[in-house]
């Protein structure tokens, strides 16, 4: 249980993922609360997206537990997936698709109700300010806009947990601050856990970091209790 006896958002315990000799995640326990907005971070190759494909379901671990929103992501994995919204660091998008037909195949795919999908179309286009391209093709948007369709359709079937792979990967200055505000007006609503190597976005977007090297989580700490990050991370790598 999480402060106040409330139950996990994510629990993790005991995880590991091995590829024969290689061990990607090592023995992972973590807790994230519901509402808030907690970052893993690390180099390259330190198992963030390993991590979280696993969390998503789209592998399994060798070892340990993973429970999202109450539900075993190997044991109860399409109740594990309902809960979730999940953006990977390279998003499949249909290129050929328009935004709007994109949105309502995702909406349907997701198990949102056959006469609720056209809201819930509505509601993201809102949400992510689509409504200038919601009749254009997925494959002439701009890598703002591209990501801003991911996450829509991530947030089709109203998750109550978001998993976010490098969200600001590749965005130009203007974009990775629209990227931030959105993350941050999720928080509450929604659980998001995101990765990143980016310091400076962790502190201005995460409540609480994970540091993880080798696959393994080095510490946790709250934003507001952290006056440099930079030094954390030097200070145990």
């Amino acid at each position: 249980m999480s402060e106040g006896g409330e139950a996990p958002a994510i629990l993790v315990e005991g995880v590991s993922k091995r590829y024969g000799s290689f061990t990607a995640v090592d023995r992972l326990d973590l807790s994230v609360r519901r509402g808030e907005v907690f970052c893993l971070f690390g180099p390259n190759g330190s198992g963030k997206t390993t991590f979280l494909r696993m969390l998503a379901g789209y592998m399994s671990p060798s070892a340990g537990r993973i429970t999202v929103a109450g539900h075993d992501v190997v044991r109860d994995g399409l109740a594990a997936k309902r809960k979730i919204g999940y953006v990977p660091e390279t998003v499949p998008l249909y290129g050929h698709m328009r935004v709007g037909e994109f949105l309502r195949f995702m909406a349907r795919l997701r198990g949102v109700a056959a006469d609720a999908v056209e809201a819930a179309v509505e509601r993201v286009v809102r949400l992510l300010a689509l409504s200038e391209v919601v009749r254009k093709p997925i494959c002439v948007l701009s890598r703002g806009y591209r990501q801003r369709t991911a996450l829509a359709q991530a947030l089709v079937h109203e998750p109550e947990i978001v998993v976010l792979d490098e969200p600001t990967n590749g965005l130009d200055p203007r974009q990775i601050i629209e990227m931030r505000g959105l993350i941050r007006s999720l928080a509450g609503r929604h659980t998001i856990l995101m990765s990143s190597h980016i310091l400076s976005e962790i502190e201005k977007t995460a409540d609480r970091a994970g540091l993880l090297l080798d696959g393994r989580l080095l510490g946790v700490r709250a934003i507001a209790e952290v006056t440099d990050l930079e030094s954390w991370f030097l200070s145990v790598t």
